[in-house]
């Protein structure tokens, strides 16, 4: 008998302390705890792009680790999967897609390795949403609260995607008031800590500002239709820029997916390859502001950018940096290798599990649409 592990559901209640009025002082506000980008994989904290080089070479973080003498030692990885991203098909609510990504997953990516599974909690966008209100103001919604009218719908596919995960013995953390990218990034601070590596399964771009030397990313490729890795190599080739950079990076160009919006909206000369510029001088959106309160930083319409929509830039910060402080607690079976014996079968028949699924949630809906019409 497959021993499933348990869903994990932790009930909390947010309270997050209201945001300070902005200073005169150009400082940012700063995450709940200490950020886990830079000091999380034991990796040198970087200063500026400028002491990433050697002989006007850019180093990797590996490269980083033998000039300091240290040794790169093998370590066992955990993965860290974001499932709400694969439950979509074009913007679309989709348990197809779901199932494909899932099945491609475990039987091309993951193997037998420990997987953590993590779903957003219900109200987990409000408070960012509170900052911002653009931010995924246009997403359509997986499944939603029991009071919704139409809620049997989206539960039967939020109790498959469950059950398809503890199946293939997979926990899955779902913290209510909080977003899967704020579990994801609080676990794996505690992954690393253990000595682990992890794999963030996601194709979300906010897990870039977590890659370092022990944390990857896997990425699903609609258009190559397979799983792809992502590594501090890739990233430094795709940005030439440190990691530890790229949440200043986005706060100056915004994720138009989120809705949330860059400076080019209100500045359009001001675009990507003057951010990167900025940003391999100076290192951070922190360091650029307090730099522009004293001096210039470029061009003048770059240097009137910065000084005048500092507040603009903050917010955007706070919108879009991890947080790492969420109360849950990795548990030491979720570390252990994953019994992976019947994933052959399990993902044969996830078709069927699916299907049944989506026939049960359509009746479900028609049944609700029935009896409202009668009601009239």
């Amino acid at each position: 008998m497959i021993e499933i592990t348990a869903t994990v559901n932790f009930n909390l209640k947010l309270s997050i302390p209201t945001a300070n009025k902005p200073s005169t002082k150009p400082t940012l506000p700063k995450p709940p705890s200490k950020s886990i980008r830079c000091a999380a994989s034991n990796s040198p904290t970087p200063g500026s792009f400028k002491d990433q080089t050697f002989n006007g070479k850019l180093l990797t973080k590996s490269e980083l680790y033998e000039n300091n003498g240290e040794k790169r030692v093998n370590k066992r990885r955990v993965f860290l999967l974001d499932v709400n991203p694969l439950c979509y098909d074009a913007g679309k609510p989709s348990l197809d897609s779901f199932g494909y990504w899932i099945s491609l997953f475990f039987s091309r990516v993951s193997l037998s390795d420990p997987v953590i599974a993590v779903l957003d909690g219900e109200g987990g966008s409000q408070y960012r949403r509170g900052l911002l209100p653009s931010y995924k103001a246009h997403r359509k919604r997986f499944y939603v609260s029991p009071s919704h009218q139409w809620s049997k719908n989206y539960t039967g596919r939020f109790k498959a995607v469950i059950d398809v995960l503890t199946r293939l013995n997979v926990p899955v953390v779902k913290v209510e008031g909080y977003e899967a990218d704020d579990v994801v990034a609080t676990l794996l601070g505690q992954v690393l800590r253990r000595g682990y590596s992890v794999v963030v399964a996601s194709p979300d771009k906010d897990f870039k500002q977590l890659v370092s030397t022990d944390v990857q990313m896997v990425l699903p490729i609609p258009e190559l239709k397979r799983w792809s890795f992502y590594t501090l190599k890739d990233y430094i080739a795709q940005y030439k820029l440190d990691p530890c950079s790229d949440l200043s990076l986005r706060c100056i160009m915004g994720d138009e997916s989120d809705g949330i919006p860059g400076i080019q909206t209100i500045v359009p000369g001001f675009g990507r390859k003057t951010a990167l510029k900025l940003l391999k001088k100076h290192g951070s959106l922190e360091n650029l502001l307090n730099a522009a309160a004293v001096r210039t930083v470029g061009k003048q319409f770059v240097q009137d950018a910065v000084t005048k929509y500092a507040d603009f830039l903050r917010r955007n910060y706070e919108v879009l940096a991890l947080r790492t402080d969420i109360d849950v607690q990795l548990q030491e079976d979720w570390l252990a290798e994953r019994k992976s014996s019947k994933d052959s079968t399990i993902l044969s028949g996830l078709d069927k599990l699916l299907e049944e699924s989506k026939r049960s949630s359509e009746q479900n809906r028609s049944h609700s649409l029935y009896g409202q019409n009668s009601r009239r």
